[in-house]
């Protein structure tokens, strides 16, 4: 173990001893879940099912929801072999509730402290784990290593700020990417980083290529439609604080005009202070989770809920997605948006979707500005040119299709590494 590494270790597992102070300040600030996050010590209700067991880990939304059409291959294919997620978020919990296969178990992570790993495994005792994107923990992989479990990291995105920060502890980091089992690289930049830390990745492949178009409720879809009447709808998807307030600033002619923004923050808990915000600048707001109707006279529904976004991307004429115009977020998925025939306008930071948005792109499937002066002015533009929007909804929804075949890649990469079938042995006379 390199001297990183043990300093890493000693260090946590002291702070394991503040954990639970920290965690219940989380639970007041409705960070984690009041009642499970025991859960992130290790420490759980749920019984462990006999058999065969694959722990799937995605820290939050994107990468948890991008497992869901793996996770469903394998409880269809592989029945005997059941399976764990785990989450960071609340957020991420909510969903995954509403949309998990029947059977399928969700925790909460354990933080990275010795106490809390140990207690994790000892209880799940996985056969094969799988990790999503970069969320590396050294304690959980070298936890991993020592019981000598599989674990593989699918879609691996590993930016620039990531590598160099890699660099700085290549005696730790290398033991760690050694052993997994299996990397797949999620674009061309991350497998070539990999490379030069020493790994061989596997086949290339982006989980969050892979999925369904997102669920619409046709009776919700009605009713919100007559809500809506004739009004030309903006929608603003997965937004941060303030970005609310500056994707309505660059719209206020247009609200002022009739328009309606409606506004899906990536964290409904923030509704309240979207609010005063919005009526800062002196626009009338209607909220979703209070049932307020949409009148003439609204400006922007805040549509504080979860599990809709399907239904909003699909009644907009116009989507702006979220996340990309402000710093250090880089931008939630436009592919959602395109799987239902709808382009995107993106902000300048789309580092976390980089080699999407380059498809989407470079065939005319997205706008991306770089900044509110010049945001005003294509919203204005597509507002005018209707057929310039139609042509760029269907070039998205053309990219979208173009992915199909990930699955099939994925599924074929991973199936050497689950536990093996059972072996059925007939009775003789």
């Amino acid at each position: 173990m390199s001297f990183s590494l043990s300093i890493y270790q000693r260090l946590m597992g002291a702070a394991h001893l503040i954990a639970p102070g920290l965690l219940q300040r989380r639970v007041k600030r409705g960070k984690e879940d009041a009642l499970r996050y025991r859960e992130r010590l290790g420490q759980t209700q749920a019984q462990r099912p006999d058999g065969p067991l694959v722990w799937f880990h995605g820290v939050s939304v994107g990468e948890s929801l991008s497992t869901l059409p793996l996770i469903v291959a394998m409880a269809v294919d592989r029945p005997d072999v059941k399976i764990l997620i785990t989450t960071a978020t609340t957020t991420s919990a909510d969903i995954l509730a509403r949309r998990l296969p029947a059977g399928v178990i969700h925790q909460f992570a354990p933080i990275d402290t010795p106490q809390a790993v140990t207690a994790f495994l000892d209880h799940w005792q996985p056969d094969l784990a799988v990790f999503i994107e970069s969320d590396i923990w050294p304690i959980q992989l070298s936890a991993l290593t020592a019981r000598q479990v599989p674990h593989i990291l699918l879609s691996a995105r590993i930016t620039e700020k990531t590598y160099k920060g890699w660099q700085r502890f290549k005696g730790a980091m290398r033991p760690l990417l050694a052993g997994y089992s299996l990397i797949m690289a999620q674009d061309k930049a991350s497998e070539n980083r990999l490379k030069q830390m020493g790994v061989t990745p596997g086949p290339r492949a982006n989980l969050k290529t892979i999925g369904a178009p997102l669920p619409v409720d046709p009776k919700a879809l009605s009713d919100l439609k007559k809500l809506i009447g004739k009004q030309f709808v903006y929608f603003a998807a997965s937004t941060h604080y303030s970005e609310d307030s500056l994707i309505a600033k660059a719209l206020e002619p247009a609200l002022w005009g009739g328009d309606l923004l409606i506004v899906a923050p990536r964290h409904p808990i923030r509704a309240g202070d979207i609010r005063l915000d919005l009526e800062a600048l002196g626009l009338k707001v209607a909220q979703r989770s209070k049932n307020e109707p949409i009148t003439n006279q609204t400006h922007v529904y805040l549509a504080d809920t979860l599990g809709e976004l399907g239904l909003f991307f699909t009644i907009a004429d116009i989507i702006l997605m979220g996340g990309s115009f402000l710093e250090d977020i880089g931008g939630h998925n436009p592919l959602e948006a395109a799987r239902l025939g709808k382009c995107v306008i993106t902000g300048p930071d789309i580092s976390n979707w980089s080699g999407i948005y380059a498809d989407l792109l470079d065939e005319d499937a997205a706008f991306r500005v770089k900044g509110t002066t010049e945001l005003g002015f294509l919203l204005s533009q597509l507002r005018q040119h209707p057929a310039v929007v139609k042509t760029a909804n269907s070039k998205a929804l053309e990219v979208s299709r173009k992915e199909a075949d990930t699955l099939d890649i994925v599924w074929a990469a991973l199936e050497p590494f689950l536990p093996p079938k059972a072996v059925k042995v007939a009775n003789g006379d």
